[in-house]
């Protein structure tokens, strides 16, 4: 039984990573044929056979390694052709078949030696094609000599021939490997491509509708803390919207102390091939960051943060109100306070000691309490004086986990509604107020320098531009400045009509 377990422990993870799901099993079964038949394809021309061989027929062998010996044994003579015989008249009745030779014509040098019967004697076969009418004038009797000659050249040029075709033919071959192996490289990329793209889409959909289907449906954590959840008015409106194949927002309200709450889930982009494969390289997360609008009654002046060590000093560098108002915070050594993994940016220590509170550090910033829910916490930053429309305003930053596992995060998203209620009921002290005051007073007043410091760059930049066209203007001759001073003239009365 134990071995019977481990293997369908093994077993089910690959088949969930080969096998589609839903109705993306047409498309992978297209997919798996296209590339098996292309792949068969190729095997079928890789395999062909080679160039045909010249075939070698039977009862010209013998002679021809005879001559080729002959040729080895002896060196080729040159003869000297006696002088052209007369033209001879044809006559018109012409009688079909190769002509005769005659041995009178051209005596031979040497009368001792006697032609071979292979080579002296003519076959009626070898000039049977020949036409007596095409090629007179011709002498009809040639020595033997000559006859060797050509016969010993004849098999040379045929083996050079054929040596010529066979290497021609190679190269051949191996450019149609290569164009067919190109081809089926780019094709099982588009498949795959095409493949990726619906499995990426479904998986990021069920990861988004996993997160709502936790958080945001009957009797969770928003239904329970907000009246109107999903992005439409009736009852059966969608909870999420899809922006993206990998961006999917949520928005809630009716609650007090805020005007709204937008989730904005942004996941990776597992329906982009590529973008998958720079993820195994350089990994990321998915991320969901929730942002609450706050009532300009309800919210005092509050700048602070919590965020993880790495998290904390490029907020600090990049948010103005960070950097303006708050600084980090050294831990009190009088008190609880939160894990050394987290880093606490505020604008007084009143405001940290108030917003961190004895419950919040037990059940998540705290030393113990952070070991689960630390995975997914990035950061947490409550302010009034945030850029944009709305400056009151509470912003919650997470990791998504897995689809099975979002019980994980259920303590992250949890703090949202408790610190509505908490910032929304948290005044000041006056001491602290005067502080904050001071404080927002200098960053008005360097705000309205700097827009008049901007204001002033414009007027002289205006200036500069003025002075140049007056300069160019006084450049211009007599004739040019009567010219336009009447172009002028006749677009002001054209207006006028």
């Amino acid at each position: 039984m134990a071995k019977r377990q481990t293997t369908s422990v093994w077993i089910s993870p690959l088949y969930s990573l080969i096998l589609p799901r839903g109705g993306d099993t047409l498309w992978f079964a297209l997919a798996i044929f296209s590339i098996v038949a292309l792949l068969l394809h190729h095997l079928s021309v890789s395999t062909a056979s080679p160039p045909p061989q010249p075939h070698h027929f039977e009862g010209f062998g013998d002679e021809l390694d005879e001559i080729d010996d002959s040729i080895d044994e002896s060196p080729i003579q040159l003869i000297d052709l006696p002088p052209s015989p007369s033209l001879t008249q044809s006559d018109s009745q012409t009688h079909h078949g190769p002509p005769e030779l005659q041995s009178d014509a051209y005596p031979p040098s040497d009368p001792s030696p006697s032609p071979s019967p292979s080579l002296g004697t003519r076959k009626p076969s070898q000039f049977g094609d020949w036409d007596e009418d095409e090629f007179e004038g011709l002498p009809t009797d040639l020595p033997p000599e000559y006859l060797e000659i050509k016969e010993n050249a004849a098999p040379s040029d045929s083996d050079s021939d054929s040596a010529a075709k066979q290497t021609a033919a190679r190269p051949r071959v191996a450019t149609t490997r290569k164009s067919y192996t190109v081809e089926v490289v780019c094709i099982s990329f588009l498949i795959a491509f095409v493949i990726n793209y619906f499995t990426g889409k479904r998986e990021n959909e069920n990861l988004a509708l996993a997160w709502a289907a936790k958080f945001a449906t009957k009797d969770s954590i928003f239904e329970k803390n907000f009246s109107l959840l999903g992005v439409g008015d009736g009852v059966d409106s969608p909870l999420l919207l899809k922006e993206g194949q990998n961006v999917f927002k949520f928005y809630a309200s009716g609650r007090r102390y805020c005007q709204g709450l937008l989730a904005t889930m942004e996941l990776k982009s597992r329906h982009d091939l590529i973008a998958r494969i720079y993820n195994m390289v350089i990994p990321c997360k998915d991320e969901i960051s929730i942002e609450v609008y706050m009532n300009d009654d309800t919210m005092d002046q509050v700048v602070f943060a919590v965020a993880k060590k790495k998290a904390a000093k490029g907020m600090q560098k990049d948010l103005p109100d960070l950097q303006r108002f708050a600084s980090l915070l050294s831990p009190p050594s009088n008190r609880k306070w939160v894990s050394e993994e987290l880093t606490v940016i505020s604008e007084s220590k009143e405001v940290a000691g108030d917003l961190i509170t004895e419950s919040v550090l037990d059940q998540v910033f705290g030393e113990r309490a952070f070991e689960k829910p630390g995975k997914a916490f990035i950061s947490m930053h409550l302010s009034d004086q945030h850029m944009g429309p709305n400056k009151k305003m509470l912003a919650f930053r997470f990791a998504l986990p897995d689809a099975d596992r979002m019980a994980d995060m259920t303590r992250l998203v949890a703090l949202v509604p408790y610190y509505i209620d908490l910032v929304g009921r948290y005044k000041l002290s006056s001491q602290a107020r005067s502080k904050t005051d001071t404080a927002r007073v200098k960053a008005a007043q360097e705000a309205y320098k700097e827009l008049q410091n901007a204001r002033q760059e414009a007027l002289q930049k205006k200036k500069a531009d003025r002075k140049k066209m007056e300069a160019a203007e006084a450049k211009l001759s007599a004739d040019a400045i009567r010219k336009k001073d009447a172009k002028e003239r006749g677009s002001s009365i054209c207006c006028f009509i």
